[in-house]
């Protein structure tokens, strides 16, 4: 009943949020589809700040990507019992949505029902970019703020005003390398992304700032995201011998599986430079990518061997709780998520309400394990530093260890 809510069900309740208050507004839209009972809520005084602060929380929990969900909730879990288990002064109430992975049609269906039955106050997490780009609409129609812990392709808060993002884009650290491997005197390379919109940002935005620096891109290959050998793609880098081969594919088994083939058809003896943003080099997977991971330069915005007190302290607290399971940067981003919560929330006098909220997320800025990252004033996205890593083996474990930096960078279309 809910995925058929019409639009303008929405628009009504957002003209009566003109004389009560939010949440009384949601529950008037949610009677249209639930019956009277969501409705009563109409009669009682506007509550907004009482109670505990209901998050909407859209990410996989099944399936090949379910890592992402776990890594969020246990990057969520780590900070609250480090800040006294509250945000804002208050209590959280975590309603979770799993999508298994792309499925816009899904996302938009969770946002309604989350919205107009669970009456949350907020949306976060977003593994995936066409499911944040999907629920756009919705956020904007019943004025729900999201913010974003993952989902890197560069349009998504421009489908909403009330989306702010806190991860990162994949054109944010992909333009960098771009730079950077110019700056070393490459001159070609073939690039090799995963054929949708967070692929094709990597793509452009490489290509872009390697010609800015005198390099070429003299073949482009896109693969389908799901279900493929990339063995023959490795081959076509190998016949075409560039100076270097740029890739990019969502954490997972795709990156490991293209090192592997790397490896095996001799791509680093043939002189051919592998480079790739720091979804090759997931925390949670790359212990499986061994020898064939070492030597990989990475561009990215953290590493768990990210050198700061912070860090450390977050390492710790979730090394405490999870032992050899480790955290990766959608855990780190989570833990941030709470902590930009709190701070927003401050700021905005405890208001929730997307645009008082929104308004306080604008321009504000925190120290985070990753180190210090700003909510852009007008975009509403990410500004942080991108740290170029190497692959390295210590304590006998591959280990992102950060040489060289870009800082406060921003998506390179906004």
């Amino acid at each position: 009943m809910t995925a058929g809510l019409e639009r303008d069900e929405f628009d009504a309740a957002r003209q009566r949020a003109s004389g009560i208050s939010r949440r009384a507004a949601l529950a008037a839209l949610g009677a249209g589809a639930f019956g009277t009972a969501a409705g009563a809520v109409l009669d009682q005084p506007a509550l907004a700040q009482s109670g505990p602060l209901r998050i909407g929380m859209i990410a996989s929990y099944s399936g090949p990507y379910a890592d992402y969900g776990r890594q969020m909730d246990n990057g969520m879990a780590l900070w609250l019992r480090q800040n006294g288990g509250k945000v804002g002064g208050r209590d959280i109430e975590i309603i979770r949505r799993d999508t298994g992975g792309s499925a816009p049609d899904l996302a938009i269906r969770f946002v309604r029902e989350l919205v107009t039955r669970d009456r949350i106050d907020l949306v976060m997490g977003l593994d995936f970019s066409p499911n944040a780009i999907a629920i756009g609409p919705v956020l904007t129609q019943a004025r729900i703020p999201c913010i974003i812990l993952n989902a890197s392709a560069s349009v998504i808060p421009s489908r909403s005003p009330y989306i702010a993002r806190i991860s990162f884009t994949v054109g944010q650290v992909s333009a960098p390398m771009g730079t950077w491997a110019g700056r070393q005197g490459l001159r070609t390379a073939i690039t090799v992304v995963s054929d949708y919109a967070p692929g094709v940002d990597a793509e452009k935005a490489f290509a872009t700032s390697f010609a800015a620096e005198g390099g070429r891109v003299v073949n482009a290959l896109r693969v389908p995201l799901a279900g493929v050998d990339v063995s023959a793609y490795v081959q076509r880098v190998r016949d075409e011998k560039p100076d270097a081969v740029f890739f990019f594919f969502p954490s997972g088994d795709l990156p490991n599986n293209f090192l592997k083939a790397a490896r095996e058809r001799g791509l680093p003896e043939a002189g051919i430079k592998l480079l790739a943003t720091g979804e090759a080099m997931d925390d949670s997977y790359m212990q499986a990518a061994g020898e064939a991971g070492l030597g990989l330069i990475t561009t990215h915005h953290y590493s768990s061997a990210h050198d700061s007190a912070l860090n450390r302290r977050f390492i710790a607290g979730y090394q405490a709780q999870h032992g050899d399971y480790p955290a990766n940067y959608m855990a780190m981003t989570a833990y941030d998520g709470l902590a930009v919560l709190n701070a927003g929330l401050t700021r905005s006098g405890g208001k929730v309400d997307g645009d008082a909220l929104i308004e306080a997320l604008k321009g504000l800025s925190i120290e985070s394990p990753r180190g210090p990252i700003e909510i852009g004033a007008e975009k509403r996205d990410i500004i942080q530093t991108v740290y170029v890593r190497r692959t390295e083996r210590v304590g006998g474990k591959l280990a992102c260890i950060e040489f060289d930096r870009f800082e406060r960078v921003l998506d390179p279309h906004s």
